[in-house]
């Protein structure tokens, strides 16, 4: 198959966007190939860039003239030094973004290099020849070649949302489709296709919260850089606002706890460590008075 380009990424989030930047750097051609143009570097959970060991690996991304550090610096409404009250061995940077910013961001660093093209489209399989990928096919019937292919579908690989022990969504995240027929190409090769559970809060309007009896926590050092290439001014700041689960909310979550996907049987594997659902916290931690949320 006649190559149409030199490589083609297939996924716009983190992993995406940063091979889509260093293949572009080496003067390729490049298409990325996405369900949603609009969703490219969307921060689908977590808004904070940086923190314990992920601060150190930002910052090496950027050593390597990546992506991540420039959106987060362009993107950033509060910054915190992690660990202040430890060595600093241990200190850790932690920016929390504005999500469209960041969005924004990403596609407008990607956009600066002329060899970079964008097409929507969901990735149906890859076009193999003498046991190599030279291309994909969408599934809406196009054929693109390229001399090589980059997979970065993360979780829309057969992705699924579980909400309680009674409702499973088939979704890359929540209102995206997830990517299932490479998937399943995917397992035919012989490759293993597994998943990784992770657990995100509900989303609540401000307007709704009473902030007079949260913990206001204010940002530090606002001239901190994830880049060392650019000096991008600094969003307006925002606050963080603190709250805690204490024992009426420990004893709800106790007594629904079967109705939880995780501990109702929905959900059998494990999740990251750090990254638990507010359920994993209380019976994994069961003497603690109260949890921060």
């Amino acid at each position: 198959m006649t190559p149409e380009f030199d490589v083609i990424v297939i996924g716009g989030g983190h992993a995406g966007s940063e091979a889509a930047s260093a293949a572009a750097r080496l003067g390729a051609r490049v298409l990325v190939l996405t369900a949603n143009l609009e969703t490219i570097g969307q921060m689908s959970c977590n808004p904070a860039i940086g923190g314990i060991a992920k601060g150190t690996v930002v910052r090496e991304i950027d050593a390597f003239g990546g992506v991540m550090s420039r959106a987060a610096d362009r993107s950033t409404i509060q910054f915190r030094m992690l660990n202040r009250s430890k060595g600093p061995a241990v200190w850790a940077p932690r920016a929390q973004c504005d999500r469209v910013l960041y969005r924004r961001a990403v596609r407008s660093i990607l956009e600066e290099y002329p060899t970079v093209v964008f097409h929507q489209a969901m990735a149906g399989a890859l076009i193999l020849e003498n046991g190599r990928a030279c291309g994909v096919q969408t599934l809406d019937g196009r054929r693109i070649g390229a001399k090589s292919v980059i997979l970065t579908a993360g979780t829309f690989l057969r992705g699924r949302i579980h909400m309680g022990t009674t409702t499973r969504i088939p979704a890359g995240r929540a209102g995206d489709p997830p990517a299932v027929d490479i998937a399943e190409q995917l397992e035919s090769l012989g490759l293993t296709v597994g998943r990784f559970k992770t657990g995100t809060p509900p989303r609540i309007d401000g307007r709704s919260v009473n902030y007079s009896v949260l913990d206001r926590q204010d940002g530090e050092h606002p001239e901190y850089r994830f880049s060392c290439f650019e000096d991008a001014p600094r969003p307006e700041q925002r606050p963080c606002w603190l709250t805690w689960a204490g024992s009426d909310v420990k004893a709800i979550i106790t007594n629904h706890l079967q109705e939880s996907a995780l501990y109702g049987g929905a959900i059998s594997s494990r999740g990251p460590r750090y990254c638990p659902s507010v359920e994993d916290k209380i019976v994994k931690f069961p003497n603690a008075e109260r949890h921060q949320e």
